[in-house]
This record gives C-alpha cells, sequence and structure tokens, in this order.
C-alpha cells in the first residue's frame, strides 16, 4: 500500500491551505493544527506527518519553531517538517527537537554543494522539495521561478543520499482536480530515490494509480482533513 502522509500548512500557527500556492488564497481549515494531528493519529494508514511552515519558506528562514516542536510531541506518527531550512543549524534543530525527516527547497535547489554536505551529514534525512509549475522549478515560498527543469534536478541529486524527492506540481495544489500523474510518473524514472507525490490528491483512486506508478508515498492536504477520504482507504 502506497504510503499516505497528511499534510498541515502553517501560517501564524493557523492550519491552512493555499491554491496554486497563492498566498492571497489563504483558507483556514476547520481544525487547528493539533486538532488535525490528533485527528490524524486515528488513523492506522497514516505512515508520517508532514508540516510546512509556509511563511518560514516565503521570508527564507523559519517563523514558527517553537509552535512546530509542540507539534511533534503531539503526534504518535513520525514528523518531517519543511518552509525556510537553509542552514545546517535548523536541520539540527528539528531532528533534535523530535522531526523524523527535513524538507529543503530553495537552497536545495541553488546551492548543490550544500545540499550534497547535508546528504552526507543526514544521510536518509533529507528529502528534496520538488516543487514546481508543471516542470518548471519554483522556489521561494513558489513566488520565483527558476530556470531549471525538474528532469535537471533528477540528475543533478541521482547520487546523493537523500531519503527521497518530494514532487509537487503547483498548478493542481489545493484544487482537488487530482495530482501530475504524467510528470510524477516520469519522475520515477528518471530518479533512483523514491518519489513522494503531492498536490491536489482527492482520493482512494488517486493512491491506486499512484501506487500503480511506483510512487511510495502521497502528501494530502484538503481531502484528508474530511471524514470521507479516509472512509474510502482501505
Amino acid at each position: 500500500m502506497i504510503e499516505i502522509w497528511p499534510a498541515i500548512d502553517l501560517i501564524d500557527q493557523q492550519s491552512v491551505r493555499l491554491t496554486e500556492g497563492v498566498y492571497d488564497s489563504k483558507e483556514i481549515m476547520e481544525r487547528s493544527p493539533k486538532e488535525a494531528i490528533s485527528f490524524y493519529n486515528r488513523f492506522k494508514q497514516v505512515t508520517r506527518i508532514h508540516i510546512v511552515d509556509l511563511m518560514g519558506a516565503l521570508h527564507k528562514k523559519p517563523s514558527e519553531k517553537t509552535f512546530i516542536k509542540e507539534l511533534i510531541a503531539s503526534s504518535t506518527y513520525p514528523v518531517e517538517i519543511g518552509g525556510g531550512i537553509r542552514s545546517k543549524e535548523t536541520i539540527d534543530y528539528y531532528l533534535s527537537s523530535g522531526a523524523s525527516y527535513v524538507i529543503v527547497g530553495t537552497r536545495g535547489m541553488q546551492d548543490s554543494q550544500w545540499l550534497k554536505e547535508m546528504t552526507t551529514l543526514y544521510p536518509g534525512k533529507i528529502y528534496l522539495g520538488l516543487d514546481a509549475k508543471k516542470d518548471q522549478v519554483a522556489v521561494n515560498g513558489w513566488t520565483e521561478s527558476v530556470d531549471k527543469t525538474i528532469y535537471d534536478v533528477a540528475e543533478e541529486t541521482a547520487s546523493l543520499a537523500l531519503g527521497g524527492i518530494i514532487y509537487t506540481d503547483i498548478s493542481k495544489d489545493g484544487k482537488m482536480q487530482g495530482p501530475n500523474f504524467e510528470l510524477t510518473e516520469k519522475l520515477v524514472e528518471l530518479t533512483p530515490h523514491p518519489v513522494t507525490a503531492s498536490g491536489g490528491i482527492r482520493s482512494s483512486d488517486d493512491l491506486k494509480r499512484l501506487e500503480q506508478a511506483g510512487i511510495k508515498a502521497a502528501i494530502v492536504g484538503k481531502a484528508a482533513n474530511t471524514e470521507a477520504f479516509w472512509e474510502g482507504i482501505s
């Protein structure tokens, strides 16, 4: 069975969802972050909780470290943290606070030597957040594009000791219209690392299709907040 990692995206200690990565589209979720973790702790299909500091990603440094430490402590499942992680000190903080994994995005894309050093220091603990508009890589909280494609990144990172690659097609995120199956499947062929799908996942049918394509895990945001989603998961 494909692994399910429910997502909690944070702004000012609130659980929110964005549509297509646009911060002005912020929608506050019905459950608070701690209530969401309590909700997800009920389901045996969950293998990890995915928490992102959205303002940290935007402002290039963590903004909710203390609150995130509290969330980690409240989770039954392993937790991974992303958003604004651009230094060894921040990686150390989250791992020493109980996070099992960290996600690096912008600096990992822009500083290949740093990414190599960090994956050497923390083999298997670092996931690369590969955020893109279709195949064009985006950085700095999805607000900027760089002259690099997901195919370039797959090639450049093939030899690194990553835990895996998390691919999000920003154009799908928050819309509940399904992930980008085609490009997610292509990444599986291009990288030796486990690929996690993110963005737009709605249902068990989406999960089955991803699993058939060799996807190891799926990050589910809006849909995971509903009882109906879990009723459809065997």
